[in-house]
């Protein structure tokens, strides 16, 4: 090989070593504690957390990984042991999520009285509510969370987290509440209005608190109408205005109301053949 060449691959091989120290540096890995730190496992938990705190998913990992496998007796083994399922929550892929929803329900496995169990059970709700689809989509992560959620509210009542769960289990519920709503509307549009009115009263049976429950009111009472089921439709209008200042339908709904009281006050003025008789 004749010298320019020779020199060019010896400076490539230079270069490559070169990025792989740096890249080697850049992972960030667990170095050894150092010297005269006397608890090991402290440091490796602070750092840790460190790096977990500026979303270095990977080094943190590495850091909570040799706390939990080499310190078993450590007071710091089950909030390292929440780490590592907050650095796979942290990636936030498919994989890691998979990861972070065996790891948090380990720790609730070998932790169930833990001062952070409700931590735990909480981000075990997120996991399912961070796959949650849209409402025309497939529901299963939605009700996951609902239940993970459910079961928070259940165990950990006095949890400072509560009123983030309350928050964040209407937000699912609401998700799946309007998912079953969207296949109602479907029904109604298509003209199957027996088929939608169950649907309805199936959703407002299930989440009787569902935000948007006055597009239910009005779209169920319109089927109830259409159905020639007036009587059993008033009921649902008049819902929609007692419970809703504002609404996109509740211009509508008074509307329907009056007509249909109009038409109740008009049925009761009018006597009956039976009693519309002449003495003779």
């Amino acid at each position: 090989m004749n010298a320019p060449v020779l020199s060019v691959v010896r400076t490539c091989g230079v270069l490559l070593a070169a990025i792989i120290v740096m890249a080697a540096a850049g992972c960030g890995g667990p170095k050894n504690v150092p010297t005269g730190i006397t608890e090991a496992d402290k440091f490796l938990f602070e750092t840790g957390t460190e790096a977990l705190n500026n979303q270095r998913w990977f080094t943190a990992r590495q850091y909570f990984t040799r706390l939990v496998d080499n310190y078993p007796q450590s007071p710091y083994r089950p909030d390292a042991k929440l780490g590592i399922a907050d650095t796979y929550l942290g990636e936030g892929t498919s994989e890691t999520l998979l990861r972070a929803t065996g790891e948090f329900q380990e720790f609730l496995n070998y932790f169930p009285t833990h001062r952070r169990a409700d931590y735990a059970q909480y981000k075990l709700g997120y996991v399912h509510y961070s796959r949650m689809r849209g409402p025309a989509r497939d529901q299963t992560e939605t009700r996951a969370a609902i239940a993970e959620w459910e079961v928070f509210v259940e165990r950990y009542p006095n949890s400072e987290l509560m009123p983030e769960v309350r928050a964040k289990l209407r937000e699912a519920r609401d998700r799946l509440a309007t998912s079953e709503y969207q296949v109602g509307l479907f029904y109604y549009k298509q003209g199957w209005y027996p088929a939608a009115v169950d649907r309805f009263k199936d959703l407002l049976a299930e989440d009787p608190l569902y935000t948007q429950r006055d597009a239910v009111f009005y779209y169920l009472g319109e089927s109830l109408l259409k159905a020639n089921a007036a009587a059993e439709a008033l009921p649902y209008f008049d819902r929609l205005v007692r419970e809703f200042e504002t609404s996109d339908y509740l211009l509508r709904a008074k509307t329907r109301l009056d007509e249909l009281k109009s038409k109740v006050a008009a049925s009761e003025a009018t006597p009956s053949p039976a009693a519309d008789t002449t003495s003779r």
